[in-house]
């Protein structure tokens, strides 16, 4: 059953899916947040409660398969999204989660990651980004951005960050979004968005450690600044952002620019609508690497496109050759050929 399909309601509620385990996250970080918004998004979707099922990696967001009561695997350092595959061509119907953080993702788990996106297995991937790893100590991560001090960069990290956007959408990713974790009405939006996609989503959420990385995206997110610095994006509406929506996104030479409505002759009807649909992804990659100071932080949905996934495709390639294979089981294999009796 893929994700679009239309559902029963199964009468859930978030009491439903509540774990009875003690949640051992820090006062203050981001995965509360997201934890929240998952409880308000399960009962919603209509799949039944024995359906659900969790796969993680190592690291704090790992922890997350203990966090919610459904069915769970706690695998090891960045294989979470391999274990994720198995499981899901293993059994279609499941709906399929994967908990994982900037460093089990992108840095051990890089290869399984970007191949998971390739292939657009169907299944939806939290991406818990604090361009930190926090459980082992606060040591520098793919997404750190340069010059970031850590407890192994004390002068500095000199490596050049991953984009997370650039990489999903590199790795020919369907669905990308991106939301910051103190916008629970945001997240639950587009995570809500991610269940109903069919192919692969990926939803980056930006928190910060408050051990190892407080403060992280206070240039995004802090309540004086976030108008002017925030592109929050919807589908079917144009790119408009600013304390007085006086700012758009327009397409210039070739690059996303930001253009004042009313200056220069530009008006509301030459800021670009936005389109997650779009299959062609040229845009989208753009959007998904835009940042402060100069262009906002895009936020929301980024991209969902609609092309075949990986499940779908190996059923029906399965089922093909049923049809026409002679050998229907494990005897009509073992039988099959020549044969001696001794």
């Amino acid at each position: 059953m893929s994700k679009t399909e239309t559902k029963k309601p199964q009468g859930l509620t978030k009491q439903d899916f509540v774990s009875d385990q003690m949640v051992k996250w820090c006062p203050g970080c981001g995965a509360h947040a997201i934890l929240s918004s998952i409880l308000k998004v399960f009962p919603e979707t209509g799949i039944k409660k024995e359906n659900y099922c969790f796969v993680s990696g190592i690291g704090c967001s790992s922890r997350f398969p203990y966090y919610v009561n459904t069915y769970g695997f706690h695998g090891i350092h960045g294989r979470a999204a391999a274990i994720a595959s198995g499981v899901k061509i293993a059994n279609p119907e499941l709906s399929l989660w994967v908990a994982t953080g900037d460093g089990d993702s992108m840095a051990i788990g890089g290869n399984h990651f970007i191949h998971a996106i390739r292939r657009n297995v169907n299944m939806n991937i939290l991406l818990f980004n604090n361009q930190v790893y926090g459980l082992t100590k606060g040591q520098f991560s793919p997404t750190t951005p340069r010059g970031g001090v850590t407890k192994t960069s004390p002068q500095g990290t000199i490596e050049h960050p991953f984009v997370t956007a650039g990489l999903v959408m590199g790795a020919q990713g369907t669905f990308f979004a991106r939301c910051l974790d103190n916008n629970i009405k945001m997240m639950t939006d587009v995570i809500s968005q991610a269940a109903k996609h069919n192919g692969t989503s990926v939803v980056e959420i930006l928190q910060s450690c408050v051990i190892y990385s407080d403060g992280a995206f206070d240039n995004v997110s802090a309540k004086e600044i976030r108008d002017e610095v925030q592109l929050r994006l919807v589908h079917g509406e144009p790119m408009i952002f600013g304390r007085n929506r006086d700012k758009g996104i327009i397409l210039k030479d070739n690059k996303l620019t930001v253009a004042t409505i009313g200056k220069d002759g530009i008006t509301k009807d030459d800021i670009l609508v936005h389109d997650q649909y779009r299959k062609d992804p040229g845009i989208h990659r753009m959007l998904g690497r835009m940042e402060p100071p100069k262009r906002p932080l895009a936020l929301g949905v980024i991209r969902s496109a609609d092309f075949s996934t990986y499940d779908e495709l190996m059923e029906k390639q399965i089922e093909a050759e049923k049809k026409s294979s002679p050998i229907k089981n494990v005897d009509d294999l073992l039988n099959s050929g020549d044969t001696w009796e001794i």
